[in-house]
């Protein structure tokens, strides 16, 4: 530092913390202004406060202190001066001030002009003043800061302007606020002489703490200035000795710490030169920058010390316009208030030669350059705010070749923080400086797409009523200003007239009345009243429903076959019916709605075929179940005066299909409830009724609609629990279940191809093989549907993706799957496309829409080819060996099979007779099992009495025999089937062997297997009859036959049902031979050819029959001997 002294030093760092901020006056000869200090005054110089003002004066002014003190007259004032300003450069004062702080004004100003005139006759490198242009102020008014010129050298120390952030780069403007009055004077007085540089320097974060650590040393220093005042002579005649010496004083390490003003900003900076300085002031008041030479020079001339006058005037906030000239470093400080340090210009190191290393050093800073360049143009896209800094440059250098400004102009334009800028300021080496400033001009251009890519997130996220609700004010704006506005209540009025207009000419001439009635009625309504929004909501009903429109539908016979054969396997019924639908409407040229009910088991289709008929025919779908519905509103609506009241499913169904002509489906409608809303079975009768939904009246509308072209297809389980009036209104369809061979045809067609795709599994990768898909069907999936069928097969493909996940490895795993995803999403793009080019093809199809529709839809299949296909291409390159499952690898995939075969005999014992069984899952086969009872050991005689539970029943004719016991969980129908087989099996053995007495003799036995399951039914009469005669007669009965049939006392046999699903469960169990009733024969044959192959099947009429083929058979016609063998 160029302090000299201990008691320098302490006097500076006093007056720079806790002295009020003081300006010096032009003219005043001050090298280093010192504010008074806290405990000492301004008058008087005798005592210690005499040692104290000679103290400030040395301070001031060493040579002139030195010249009063000793009174060594020229020579020593003359040697001491020429040795302290040859080695400190003018720091401590080149041109000295004469003012003192204490003491007669007039005569301090006085002597220190004479010793500063002895100083400068003996001195040497002392410049002598030059004329200023504030009113002939020297030169060295300033303490020496700035001189005329611009070499380097001719500014050896400048002032020094603090930046809170961001480094000023050479070349570039850049805009300081200042409130520091003090430097504010100093700069204005600068700027009067035409010497308005400045070093600009950036703050260090840290630079803080050493202004807290001087504030806290202040007070030692100020306890410690008693101690300094009484060794003044002393301390002076050591300064004397030292500067005569030409020796620097070294630094002292006190208790007090050293501080340097300047070591809290960084070393390197920017020498600047201010351009314009503007007040804030000037410019709320509109009044012109005023500066300070004339203030200075009338206080000059009045004599007035600056330092006693008071502060300096605030002048409030000053806006500085700064522009960098080349780069310096600050060795020292000079100067604390303003502050003022010594620097030295730096220079930029020598760029590379064309002959050093070939040049290629040359080439690399010149491709960097112009990447630099190319960088900024980026830079411009992305951030226009950077076209000004561009701008400014280019018309104070248009220089872009230089690449020591370009690289000072890049790192301009970024807004990188400033330790990183600094970073740049400080390279000497413009190598390192482009490169530099290209790495920040990069991530600037990054961040200038990333605040585009945020600004368009955000643009998007700006809702769609946000935008509706701009869009609808400046509707109305330019409706008011064309004189287009109308009130809400009369705009509303026009947008149902609107609505209405298409289907008034088709509407009912009631309908039109009421519309009209209503939109009167609405005129004259307030809008805030209630009666207004419920004729509202009437309104918004009425002008929704379609009145006689229907839409075209197909009436093509091969294209509605080929749609349901897509859709469906089997299921022959359905479709020669859907058939028959579409013939007498190509016929009729016409169709009109029917109502369709498909009876059957659970998953056999019946909710799914109703959308392929609409496939079919080209017609809307609307779906909706009606299981356990209790509430007769949902069917006919409710009435209007209720609050919230809603019209019933079908208008709904015709708002939301657009059209009075679309298939609806009515699910589930054998599972309607009741309760004290009414009956919804009896609402549906005006619903389905063909004679009557013409004219459907809905409470809500109370207006007739028109359904009769409504294709209603019903959907039930059983028949039971449908009404009787409402199943009369009915066309009943029954759905039986599916073979085995019609169930592998299904999984093979549909099912298991669609199980691939939910499993994300290609083709090639996995089969089942067919004996284990028969197997799964035989002994897993034994229902009538298939439903239960797909979950086994998911079951078992997402097993199999699971190991082909863990063998492709999660990456080829998560390619094939993007893949697939991308053929999905091009699908249903070009689906959505396709339904567009539908519904223009309508209504415009000669438009030039209707043909950029069609070529998109064009565009959009060839997309969703090259999906597809690079999905295949993907998954093909990652295949891994085929996975076979196989009948052994179900157990591993779905488990242990929940079904067993049914047949427990492989050749029944006598009295034991396979029956044929109706079941929910399709049909099963039923054996009726009967035995003697012991004599003595059984309760062979019965009362006849039942017990409570129903499950043991007893019937007899005393102790000798002819009991009946029945076990099984028998309903009541097969208990009086029992009873009846036991009566005419004791008169038939009886007629054909009358020498036998076995009923007579012996109680009897009668036992269904599976004693859980309840049943019922009349249809094991003969079944019973033959188990009894079978025991009597010691016969058993013929392998592999089954029967079924109903009884009567006279031995006939009576038709049963469900012929299919018993043939079925036949052919399940491996029987050949089936007993029908007679009557059943038509039900047979309607059977397909593949359910009744390798069947034989005998048609009876009375028992007798059925005993022939039963019972009289040849035993020689089979390898093994009738015996006894249970499974």
């Amino acid at each position: 530092m160029a302090f000299r002294s201990a008691a320098a030093r302490a006097v500076a760092r006093g007056s720079a913390v806790a002295a009020p901020r003081r300006v010096p006056v032009p003219g005043q000869n001050d090298a280093l202004f010192v504010a008074p200090m806290r405990g000492y005054t301004s008058g008087g110089s005798s005592g210690e406060d005499g040692r104290a003002n000679r103290l400030l004066s040395f301070v001031r002014s060493p040579t002139a202190a030195l010249a009063t003190e000793q009174g060594r007259g020229g020579a020593l004032a003359s040697r001491g001066a020429r040795s302290f300003a040859s080695s400190s450069d003018d720091a401590s004062g080149s041109s000295g001030s004469g003012k003192g702080s204490g003491g007669k004004g007039k005569e301090g100003k006085g002597e220190s002009k004479a010793s500063d005139s002895k100083a400068s006759e003996g001195g040497e490198g002392i410049e002598p003043p030059a004329a200023s242009s504030s009113g002939g102020a020297s030169a060295s008014s300033t303490g020496g800061i700035m001189v005329g010129g611009g070499h380097p050298s001719s500014h050896p120390q400048v002032l020094a302007l603090p930046l809170l952030r961001r480094p000023l780069m050479p070349g570039v403007v850049q805009i300081v606020k200042i409130r520091d009055q003090r430097l504010l004077a100093e700069l204005e007085e600068m700027r009067n002489r035409g010497q308005a540089y400045v070093g600009a320097f950036v703050k260090k974060a840290e630079g803080d703490h050493a202004y807290n650590k001087a504030s806290q040393s202040f007070d030692k220093v100020s306890q410690s200035l008693d101690k300094v005042s009484r060794s003044f002579d002393k301390a002076t005649h050591a300064a004397a000795a030292a500067v005569a010496d030409g020796e620097e004083l070294e630094e002292e390490e006190s208790s007090n710490g050293n501080w340097d003003p300047a070591d809290d900003m960084h070393d390197i900076g920017t020498f600047a030169q201010v351009q314009q300085m503007i007040y804030e002031r000037d410019l709320a008041g509109g009044s012109s920058m005023s500066s300070s030479a004339g203030s200075s020079s009338d206080a000059d001339k009045d004599g007035g010390d600056a330092s006693a006058s008071g502060d300096v005037d605030d002048k409030g906030l000053c806006t500085v316009f700064l522009l960098g000239h080349r780069r310096l470093r600050k060795t020292h400080t000079v100067r604390s208030d303003p502050m003022v340090v010594r620097v030295e210009h730096l220079k930029d190191l020598p760029l590379p030669t064309a002959e050093e290393n070939e040049g290629r050093d040359l080439q690399i800073l010149k491709a960097t350059g112009m990447e630099v360049i190319a960088t900024i143009k980026d830079l411009l896209h992305v951030n226009p705010l950077s076209r000004e800094a561009l701008k400014s440059y280019a018309q104070k250098f248009n220089d872009f070749q230089d690449p020591a400004r370009l690289a000072d102009l890049g790192a301009s334009m970024c807004t990188s923080d400033d330790y990183a800028l600094q970073e740049i300021l400080e390279h000497l080496d413009i190598r390192d400086r482009l490169g530099a400033t290209l790495v920040l001009l990069k991530k600037e251009v990054e961040l200038g797409k990333l605040q585009t890519e945020i600004g368009r997130r955000v643009e998007e996220k700006i809702s769609a009523d946000q935008r509706k609700y701009f869009l609808m004010e400046q509707l109305k704006s330019i409706k008011k200003e064309l004189g287009m506005e109308r009130d809400d209540k009369t705009a509303l009025a026009l947008r149902f007239t609107e609505k209405f207009a298409p289907f008034k000419d088709q509407a009912p001439a009631e309908t039109v009345r009421v519309v009209e009635e209503e939109l009167q009625k609405l005129s004259g309504l307030e809008p805030s009243s209630s009666e207004f929004n419920v004729t509202r909501n009437y309104l918004e009903w009425l002008t929704s429903i379609p009145w006689g429109h229907s839409s075209d539908e197909r009436l093509d016979i091969e294209e509605a076959a080929k749609v349901l054969d897509a859709d469906h396997y089997g299921l022959e019924d359905v479709k020669e019916r859907i058939l028959e639908f579409v013939a007498v409407g190509q016929l009729r040229g016409t169709t009109q709605g029917k109502i369709i009910t498909m009876v059957g088991p659970p998953g056999t289709g019946k909710t799914s075929i109703g959308q392929s008929i609409a496939r079919a025919l080209d017609r809307k779908f609307f779906r909706f179940s009606v299981g356990g519905l209790s509430d007769v509103a949902e069917i006919k609506g409710h009435r209007r005066t209720y609050v919230g009241a809603m019209p019933g499913k079908l208008v709904q169904c015709l708002k939301s299909t657009g059209v009075s002509n679309p298939v609806v489906l009515i699910d589930e409608i054998d599972k309607l409830g009741r309760g004290y809303q009414g009956d919804p079975a009896s609402a549906l009768l005006e619903l389905l009724d063909p004679e009557q939904n013409g004219t459907f009246l809905d409470h809500y509308l109370d207006v007739p609609v028109d359904l009769s072209k409504v294709l209603f297809v019903c959907t039930a389980n059983v028949l039971d629990t449908i009404p009787g009036p409402l199943l009369d209104r009915m066309e009943v369809v029954r759905l039986s279940g599916y073979i085995a061979a019609e169930k592998v045809a299904i999984a093979r067609t549909y099912l298991e191809k669609t199980t691939k795709e939910r499993c994300g599994i290609g083709e090639g990768e996995a089969a089942i093989t067919d004996q284990a898909m028969t197997a799964l069907i035989e002994d897993y999936c034994r229902e009538a549907g298939v439903r239960n069928l797909q979950k086994h097969l998911e079951k078992i493909y997402r097993k199999v993706a699971l190991k082909l996940a863990k063998a492709k490895g999660p990456v080829a795993t998560k390619a094939i799957g993007d893949a697939r995803a991308k053929a999905l999403a091009a699908g249903k793009a070009a689906a959505a496309k396709e339904a567009e080019l539908k519904k223009l093809e309508v209504d415009n199809k000669e438009s030039l829409i209707y043909e950029v529709t069609e070529l998109e839809a064009k565009e959009a299949k060839e997309a969703q080819g090259m999906a597809e296909l690079e999905a295949a291409g993907v998954a093909l390159a990652n295949s891994v060996v085929l996975i076979t499952v196989d009948k052994a690898d179900l157990v591993d995939y779905v488990g242990q099979p929940p079904f067993q075969t049914d047949r427990i005999y492989d050749l029944t014992p006598p009295g034991v007779v396979t029956g044929l069984a109706w079941t929910s899952m399709g049909g099963s086969t039923l054996y009726i099992e009967c035995t003697a009872i012991v004599q003595g050991r059984g309760g062979g005689g019965g009362d006849g009495d039942e017990e409570e539970d129903g499950k043991d029943s007893k019937r007899g004719g005393g102790g000798g025999g002819g009991g009946l016991k029945t076990t099984g969980q028998l309903g009541d129908v097969m208990k009086e089937s029992t009873a009846i087989a036991h009566t005419y099996a004791r008169s038939f053995l009886a007629r054909n062997f009358p020498g036998n007495a076995f009923f007579d003799e012996t109680n009897l036995h009668i036992h269904v297997p599976a004693g859980a399951t309840p049943k019922d039914g009349p249809s094991a009469g003969c079944t019973m009859i033959t188990a009894m005669v079978s025991l009597a007669t010691g016969k058993p009965v013929k392998p592999n036959l089954a029967m079924t049939g109903e009884v009567t006392l006279t031995g006939i046999v009576m038709p049963i049902g469900g012929v299919k699903e018993k043939t079925i469960a036949a052919r399940r169990s491996g029987v050949t031979t089936i007993l029908f009733p007679a009557g059943n024969k038509k039900d047979y044959e309607e059977l397909s050819a593949d359910i009744r192959e390798g069947l034989e099947v005998h048609f009876v009429k009375t028992f007798d029959e059925v005993y022939q083929h039963a019972l009289t058979w040849d035993a020689s016609a089979f390898d093994t001997p009738p015996v006894t063998a249970v499974a």
